[in-house]
């Protein structure tokens, strides 16, 4: 409809920023045709984007995604890196990690997912994982701070855990992370890494890089000065106007061809 009215008129220097808004994600629906992902093939290739984008750290992390079948969910196999995960070795396993098809074991790590699964519906997909601006910033026990236009996916989105708990791998630390990240789509854990649950594979992955990328930020801004908090009415306006779904899958592709590229070329990082 907007673009219509801005046809119609041929002049779109007189719109008003909330309509050239819309117009704008129209033309996106429109124009960004996204590649059409199996559950399976966009865990994996999560995995090959994670790890091209240094969230590897050894066995550590995990990547769970609902499966077709009610508490059930695939994930990637205890001993092998993100690097080394195919749609081939990845597990279909039960909240209680019960490998349901496949071989090996899942990560016992994996239970704070499955607290998580319970508590809400509208979550499809967990990336925790360690990479090291998150585990520096982690060490120092403060938010993770929002503050800049490129990060605002994630402005108003991440809670805070301020005490690690210890290895997550008992009920109690399942409800502790499932309690604490509330209706958000991510957290941040003191002394251990990020959280994100989202919607979809391609919304956790694009926030999982993102998050990195806010924590390095902070860390540089940090080294410098101190750091200013943005106006949080445009702060909320940013988040809208970047987590669209066509946003999210068009950066998600993007994101698979550069680590296809550089895992190709060796250079991944």
């Amino acid at each position: 409809m907007f673009l219509e009215k801005a046809k119609m008129s041929n002049d779109t220097m007189k719109m008003a920023k909330a309509d050239i808004v819309t117009a704008a994600i129209e033309q996106m629906e429109a124009n960004l045709s996204p590649r059409q992902w199996t559950t399976k093939e966009a865990v994996a290739e999560t995995c090959r984007i994670l790890f091209a984008f240094g969230h590897d750290s050894g066995l550590s992390g995990q990547i769970t995604a609902r499966a077709d079948t009610p508490g059930t969910y695939w994930t990637q196999r205890l001993g092998l890196g993100f690097d080394e995960i195919t749609t081939d070795n990845l597990l279909l396993v039960d909240e209680d990690l019960k490998v349901l098809q496949g071989a090996g074991m899942a990560n016992p790590a994996n239970r704070f997912h499955s607290w998580l699964y319970r508590k809400r519906a509208d979550v499809n997909c967990i990336v925790h994982s360690h990479p090291p601006h998150v585990s520096a910033l982690s060490m120092l026990e403060v938010p993770l701070d929002i503050s800049h236009m490129d990060a605002c996916m994630l402005y108003d989105q991440v809670a805070f855990v301020s005490k690690w708990p210890g290895i997550p791998v008992g009920n109690e630390e399942g409800e502790l992370i499932s309690s604490a990240i509330g209706d958000k789509k991510a957290v941040f854990l003191a002394h251990h890494g990020m959280l994100v649950a989202a919607s979809n594979v391609q919304e956790a992955c694009v926030l999982s890089v993102l998050f990195e990328r806010a924590a390095r930020l902070q860390l540089l801004a940090m080294s410098a000065g101190e750091i200013r908090p943005i106006v949080p009415e445009l702060g909320i306006e940013a988040q809208a106007w970047l987590s669209t779904p066509r946003r999210y899958t068009a950066t998600f592709e993007y994101y698979s061809r550069r680590a296809n590229r550089q895992m190709s070329d060796g250079h991944a990082r």
